[in-house]
């Protein structure tokens, strides 16, 4: 079993800045990609940003610029500076992580709690 718990979230003005940041711990082979989702009031889980165990990221467009995310894969944990942040930013934030789990290399989907962004106007 792998367990991922968030931290960082909470209540920003708008032009702010956040760091959210995801521990995996637990039965951990290997982690292979880990990243961000968001979901807002309303609307389906969308993906915000992901990285490779590598390094190799990839962006939504309406953060490209403003997000950075990196990993430091020592500590199992990825993180997501958010800089310049919008009121439309204002989302539940879910940690993702694909774990190798057993020597036959076996992978499986884990998701953090979530931890909640909010940003004024």
């Amino acid at each position: 079993q792998v367990h991922l718990v968030e931290s960082g979230g909470g209540l920003v003005q708008a032009g702010g800045s956040l760091r959210l940041s995801c521990a995996a711990s637990g039965s951990i082979f290997r982690l292979n990609a880990m990243g961000w989702y968001r979901q807002a009031p309303g609307n389906q889980r969308e993906l915000v940003a992901n990285i490779t165990r590598d390094g190799s990221t990839n962006y939504a467009d309406s953060v490209k610029g403003r997000f950075t995310i990196s990993r430091d894969n020592a500590k199992n944990t990825v993180y997501l500076q958010m800089n310049s942040l919008k009121p439309e930013d204002t989302a539940v934030y879910y940690c993702f992580a694909e774990a190798v789990v057993n020597y036959y290399g076996t992978t499986s989907p884990y998701w953090g709690q979530g931890t909640q962004v909010t940003v004024s106007s």
